[in-house]
């Protein structure tokens, strides 16, 4: 399988959330990132990633405001232009082993204002969606509609259910992923390959299902990106839970191929279970914290099976000592057709 092959090339699984830890914060991190935004009181930012002219909008103001659910989405950080461009380099592992292709449906996590990564990406697949809270949806709108070339469409749609209250969290604390309602506005632009659009999605308090697929050619996605959405403990578990249940609607989908092809030998002729395998969850981070790392790294752990990216596999900007990291998790105990993730 492909997903295998590339998991091969990975090496070895972390095992240890306290070992990944110390690992990577005993290295010699630059003294200087601050924070992680770009420069959080620009109002544009103007940027070239992979010789591609950006010039994203951002709110210096929300950010510095009181707003209640947390305001950190409103400026770009530093770690995504740097993900962007290591996603779309000739030779990256993820399309060079086909785990990503001009097939692929790809969702976002905690995009905040800035569509960086969906505006690099979409091309070289079919389907991108960002999510965050509905506050970020005008200027995310705006982004994509000056850089990607093609006017934005709204859909006033929900786009996922609220969780019942056996199932709600609690916290006050604030994440650039945490949202605050689930309906409002996607926007949606179409680029010379793929479509890219915008729809809300609270972790804390939506149940994420396949509404979020509405415009997907299948009913799941290929991969779950998410950049710089870890560090605060108070949302580590209700990340993780989204990143759970968007990968579930893979498995869904795998194992009603399954039951199908048991009445319809054809499917497996056609050679249509080479078109899907589990999804992927790929997280790209600034390493602040030691604590909060290690936190979202545990709970991490106990639902996928997770590799580091190699410092041989991306580019510089990533590397050890860079202060950023990239981790690729691959959901545990699913009924997964043709796959069983390496022990």
């Amino acid at each position: 399988m492909k997903l295998e092959n590339l998991l091969r090339q990975l090496g070895e699984q972390i095992e240890s959330a306290e070992e990944e830890t110390y690992d990577l914060f005993s290295q010699d991190l630059p003294s200087q990132q601050g924070l992680g935004f770009i420069n959080s009181k620009a109002p544009t930012l103007d940027l070239t990633i992979a010789d591609r002219d950006l010039t994203i909008h951002q709110s210096p103001g929300i950010l510095s405001s009181n707003r209640a659910g947390g305001t950190t989405g409103a400026v770009v950080w530093k770690v995504s232009p740097i993900f962007a461009e290591w996603l779309t380099t000739a030779g990256n592992p993820l399309f060079s082993h086909g785990v990503l292709s001009p097939r692929s449906a790809v969702v976002e996590l905690g995009c905040g204002i800035s569509p960086v990564v969906g505006l690099l990406l979409a091309p070289r697949i079919s389907q991108y969606v960002l999510t965050d809270q509905p506050y970020v949806a005008r200027l995310v709108e705006q982004n994509i509609a000056e850089n990607d070339g093609h006017q934005v469409v709204l859909q006033h749609k929900a786009t996922a259910n609220k969780r019942s209250a056996n199932k709600g969290r609690t916290g006050g604390a604030s994440s650039k992923g945490s949202g605050s309602g689930s309906k409002g506005g996607g926007a949606t632009g179409t680029n010379n390959s793929g479509q890219i659009r915008f729809t809300p999605l609270d972790w804390e308090t939506d149940d994420v299902s396949s509404a979020l697929t509405r415009d997907l050619s299948g009913s799941s996605f290929d991969a779950v990106l998410a950049c710089d959405c870890i560090y605060n403990e108070a949302l580590v578990e209700a990340f993780v839970s989204a990143c759970v249940d968007i990968c579930r609607l893979r498995e869904a989908e795998l194992a009603a191929y399954a039951s199908s092809s048991k009445d319809d030998a054809k499917s497996e002729e056609s050679g249509s279970s080479d078109l899907l395998e589990p999804s992927i969850c790929l997280i790209a981070q600034h390493l602040r914290t030691s604590d909060v790392f290690e936190t979202w790294m545990d709970c991490f752990l106990r639902s996928f099976h997770v590799w580091r990216i190699p410092d041989t596999l991306v580019l510089p900007g990533l590397r050890s000592g860079s202060g950023f990291v990239v981790h690729l998790g691959v959901l545990r105990g699913g009924a997964v057709v043709g796959y069983r993730a390496p022990s």
